[in-house]
């Protein structure tokens, strides 16, 4: 089920909000837990029905698995490191399975010439973001920050709707303790209005401003065979804007529908493209999977504690582990290798403690972090190079293909990215009141008309 659908808006939110609650206000806690975890199972139900045996399968292992690892106390250190390597094997083999199996035997096909038949998987909704969950849970269980032995309470963590489908990406620590909170169960009505104020802002990320570049995007890259300057640098930037304001919108639709019942979610976007570096970049940009990578890959692995050499290798095998999460491809790989260089680049500069004017270190990262979303957004390598090749003008300026409304969205909504305050900031200035419920309103009916194209969230591929 999509955020921005007729459905989910008018019918789906609503019911579980009014239904939660009234459970809530008759104290029937545990029945209002139950009513909002099966209505996440509902919702996740709603785009492919077969693949609930998957989800329930994932969340029943890890449960097992986490609560076997918090009781072994006793059972030494070995044995618990030896359980979790094993629990963690699990979820990466499954995950590898249905997102790699077929890239895996592509490229076994073409090293060694041989005609192995493609498994064909559909990729199950959600599941790199509620596996790298569940990781996040194992890890912290054997850490013993992570205790739960509800299955009610840990199948809603789980699959709790507003984060299900793409993020972010949460910590048991963070909330366990929210869904049991005694005045977590009355109706906010502040909460309500901050969260529709969010969600009305969100829709209109989504499905006016994203939806609006993505023709722009698809016809550069999937359907154009030769670009020429102005084509090439407006589908790049289009795609860039396209899934800025498509992730940032759902991320806020995601806290705002959380904030219904309230619920905090953590915050995934700070206005990445206000970045001054690659690691301001990566400290505003999906800040979740950011700090899953930091924290459950990069520090495992030894962090910048073990020497500069190292230090570089980590970081550089951390990005190329965040490139392939995001798809089976060579140039989602590439792309974290990118990152990764840039990562080593930039550190290599701080050693010469020259400091960049803050516009200059600015255009520098932005040009950067365009350059590489073409390779992510890019289904092939002949597509990537077509693209940077109109970028750098080896097909000719065009300005005749100039389009105007093409160049003034860019350049607003660019403007809007990099100058002003984001939907975060605006939320913790929002005063309930009628100038804000005219704003939200207006958004909101505004992203309703655009419903007539509806479209999925460009992260619900990876």
């Amino acid at each position: 089920m999509l955020f921005n659908s007729y459905e989910f808006i008018f019918i789906f939110m609503p019911v579980t909000v009014v239904v939660y609650f009234i459970l809530n206000r008759l104290r029937l806690t545990l029945a209002s837990k139950l009513w909002l975890a099966l209505s996440s199972l509902f919702f996740y139900c709603w785009w492919d029905v077969r693949y609930l045996p998957l989800l329930l399968g994932s969340i029943a292992f890890n449960y097992i698995m986490g609560r076997t690892i918090g009781h072994m106390h006793r059972a030494g250190e070995r044995n618990r490191k030896l359980v979790l390597a094993f629990a963690i094997t699990m979820n990466v083999f499954l995950l590898g399975y249905f997102k790699y199996a077929d890239f895996f035997i592509t490229n076994v096909n073409e090293l060694f010439s041989a005609n192995l038949p493609l498994l064909k998987i559909v990729l199950p909704l959600g599941i790199s973001f509620f596996t790298f969950t569940q990781i996040a849970y194992l890890v912290d269980a054997y850490r013993g920050n992570a205790k739960e032995y509800n299955i009610i309470s840990y199948v809603l963590f789980v699959t709790f709707y507003p984060h299900l489908i793409a993020g972010p990406i949460l910590h048991h620590k963070e909330m366990m303790p929210q869904f049991d909170r005694l005045r977590g169960k009355r109706l906010d009505y502040g909460n309500v209005a901050k969260g529709l104020f969010l969600l009305s802002i969100g829709l209109f990320k989504k499905v006016v401003i994203a939806d609006s570049f993505a023709p722009v995007a698809t016809n550069g890259f999937d359907v154009l065979t030769q670009l020429n300057f102005v084509q090439a640098w407006t589908t790049s930037l289009a795609y860039t804007l396209q899934l800025y304001y498509d992730f940032s919108g759902y991320s806020d639709m995601a806290i705002g529908v959380a904030l219904l019942f309230n619920i905090k979610l953590p915050i995934n976007f700070n206005s990445p493209y206000k970045s001054v570096s690659i690691q301001d970049f990566w400290r505003r940009w999906h800040m979740t999977l950011s700090r899953f990578l930091r924290d459950y890959i990069y520090f495992p692995l030894g962090g910048s504690r073990k020497g500069t050499i190292r230090t570089h290798v980590n970081s550089m095998l951390t990005m190329l582990i965040g490139g392939l999460w995001h798809g089976a491809g060579w140039t989602f790989v590439f792309w974290g290798f990118l990152h990764g260089f840039a990562q080593f680049v930039h550190r290599l500069w701080q050693k010469t403690n020259i400091k960049l004017p803050k516009w200059v270190a600015w255009f520098i990262t932005f040009q950067f972090i365009n350059f590489a979303w073409v390779f992510f957004r890019a289904t092939s390598w002949d597509d990537a190079i077509k693209v940077l090749k109109g970028m750098v003008g080896l097909n000719g300026i065009g300005i005749s293909s100039l389009d105007k409304t093409v160049v003034i969205g860019l350049a607003v909504f660019m403007l809007i990215a990099v100058a002003c305050r984001n939907s975060m900031q605006m939320l913790e200035q929002f005063k309930p009141g009628w100038r804000s419920a005219v704003v939200a309103a207006a958004l909101f009916v505004i992203a309703v008309v655009y419903f007539n194209k509806i479209s999925e969230f460009l992260y619900f591929s990876f």
